[in-house]
């Protein structure tokens, strides 16, 4: 999301507003001293925004901090019920639909699963849950900023490899499923590529708040990416960057393949159908995986392989901090995966370079949905994050 500063008064102040925002998300309640002294504004004008802010329910007082010289400093955090938002996942196997709060936490979700998605199901799930969104007991409908669907690109390239019909498949050439909803709702539509979207969830809600540059791995049906610079999301020139599934990796028989090919979970369905099991719980990360177990580990150890040559390949590319690994999958088996993948890492020839740090996603099954939902937030709150590396630390509590 790129915000112009502003020539005027008013864009300046929202300039501000959108400045407070964001580094309250990132670094948890804090007063108007250490934002005056984080951003460089005058107290007087950190007041003022903050006094708006505070009457418009976004930001909320917290308990005096006692215990200095002078007056008490009195923090402000954000307000869960200052806005929501609706994130919607549209899947290979499944369709998610997530409402969320201003801090990220999820009021009301539902999830469907179908053999594949078609786009006209699709439009019309999405408004019903819509509707049920804004009727969830508890919140504001008013306060409903938008809609941000997360959906993989190119969605007919992958009917063979899901085993859906091709011509059904087709049909998502000429879909415009956003418009269809943007013409049917009273919200902003906001749509991004679903492995991008991840990515952009653990940015806004995730517990990595420290990180500024980092690669990020989600391992869904099909496996792809994203990537933060500077802390900021960076979708690229067609809104694909990171698209780690078309990475070429070693395909463990001494040739190439993509990393798609590599680490998706539609391999490990093959493997479970194979053996005759029942694929359901595959596509249910709360469930027990344990009956698979001879399935995954073979699949860990391959698609361990193919991620930590990826990272590797990114890393020679730009000096990132960290490669963050999440999924649709228990969190048990992500983090297995990411033991694993530190291991093979681990084993590679990395002269010249500084591996990352290898960190396991803090968001897991609902990234994709939750990065739907983050997309309103970002165009109509927060700023974009390359103006927030701080003059000075704030003083305030450690980031969560």
């Amino acid at each position: 999301m790129a915000v112009q500063r502003g020539t005027n008064q008013a864009g300046m102040r929202a300039h501000n507003e959108r400045l407070v925002l964001s580094l309250v998300r990132r670094n948890g309640a804090l007063s108007k001293t250490e934002i005056a002294r984080s951003t460089g504004l005058s107290t007087q004008t950190v007041s003022v925004i903050m006094r708006q802010l505070e009457a418009d329910r976004l930001l909320r007082r917290e308990a005096p901090r006692r215990g200095r010289v002078g007056q008490p400093l009195v923090p402000l955090s954000l307000d869960p019920d200052g806005a929501y938002f609706i994130g919607a996942k549209v899947g290979r196997r499944s369709l998610e639909v997530v409402l969320v709060d201003f801090v990220g936490a999820i009021r009301h979700r539902m999830m469907r699963p179908h053999a594949f998605p078609d786009p006209c199901e699709i439009v019309a799930a999405i408004r019903a849950e819509v509707g049920r969104c804004a009727a969830t007991p508890g919140i504001d409908p008013e306060r409903i900023a938008g809609l941000g669907i997360a959906v993989p690109f190119e969605l007919w390239n992958w009917a063979e490899e899901i085993g859906a019909p091709a011509e059904a498949m087709g049909a998502w050439r000429h879909a415009d499923i956003r418009g269809e909803l943007a013409a049917l709702l009273p919200y902003p539509v906001y749509l991004q590529n679903d492995a991008t979207a991840a990515c952009g969830a653990e940015l806004a809600f995730g517990a990595h708040s420290g990180l500024l540059d980092y690669i990020h791995f989600f391992v869904g049906a099909f496996v792809g990416g994203g990537l933060v610079l500077n802390g900021s999301l960076f979708t690229g020139r067609t809104g694909n960057a990171a698209a780690l599934g078309s990475m070429p990796v070693p395909d463990g028989r001494g040739g190439t393949a993509q990393l798609i090919d590599r680490a998706s979970l539609v391999l490990l369905e093959r493997r479970v159908v194979e053996a005759g099991l029942p694929v359901e719980a595959l596509y249910d990360a709360g469930a027990d995986w344990a009956p698979f177990e001879p399935q995954l580990e073979a699949w860990i150890a391959g698609a361990a392989q193919g991620i930590a040559h990826a990272v590797a390949a990114a890393v020679a590319i730009i000096d990132f901090e960290a490669a963050v690994i999440d999924g649709a999958m228990p969190e048990a088996v992500r983090d297995r995966l990411v033991a694993r993948v530190a291991a093979e890492l681990s084993g590679l020839d990395l002269s010249g370079i500084k591996p990352p740090a290898l960190r396991a996603g803090s968001i897991g099954p609902s990234a994709r949905a939750l990065g739907g939902a983050s997309l309103p937030l970002f165009d109509r709150y927060l700023l974009d994050q390359h103006a927030l590396v701080p003059r000075e630390a704030p003083a305030g509590p450690e980031p969560a």
